[in-house]
């Protein structure tokens, strides 16, 4: 199971760099970054069966810890205006530490399935995941809202 759901993790990372990567392609909107996290949110379903339910610790572990890495993503997303559209820019930095975030997932998920049941691991994993997508996403949100400002500005 626990090999599955690695593998599982690493196609549903490369799906997601992939529409990511497609998505610079194309202009964004508050829905398109405002979505993504609602739509993982349900995931939060998982903490009605018990076997997923975390101790108060390894709740704030796995926040903090999310927190911290999505630092990174806030750090490597950014926007560019074309013909009063707005885009996503492509950063080379992101690829690394989208890959480097999930080779990490990967290793710590090995090393803590030792001391830690594999229901609650993947509760904290979640957490952590979505610790780490809210916090970025609202900084994009917030950095879009500014640029659409800018562009009504000048309209």
């Amino acid at each position: 199971m626990a090999i599955f759901s690695s593998l599982f993790a690493v196609f549903m990372a490369a799906l997601v760099f992939f529409i990511r990567m497609k998505a610079a392609k194309k202009p964004t909107n508050a829905k398109k970054i405002i979505l993504p996290p609602v739509f993982m949110s349900t995931g939060a379903l998982m903490f009605l069966h018990p076997m997923f339910r975390v101790t108060a610790l390894e709740l704030i572990e796995a926040v903090m810890i999310g927190a911290l890495f999505s630092i990174l993503l806030i750090k490597t997303s950014s926007f560019e205006v074309r013909n009063n559209d707005i885009y996503l820019q492509r950063s080379k930095a992101f690829v690394f530490i989208f890959v480097s975030l999930i080779a990490l997932r990967l290793a710590l998920k090995t090393y803590l399935s030792r001391t830690i049941e594999y229901g609650e691991l993947a509760g904290m994993f979640w957490i952590l995941a979505f610790s780490m997508i809210v916090p970025w996403r609202i900084a994009m949100y917030a950095s879009y809202r500014r640029l659409q400002r800018k562009i009504n500005e000048k309209s």
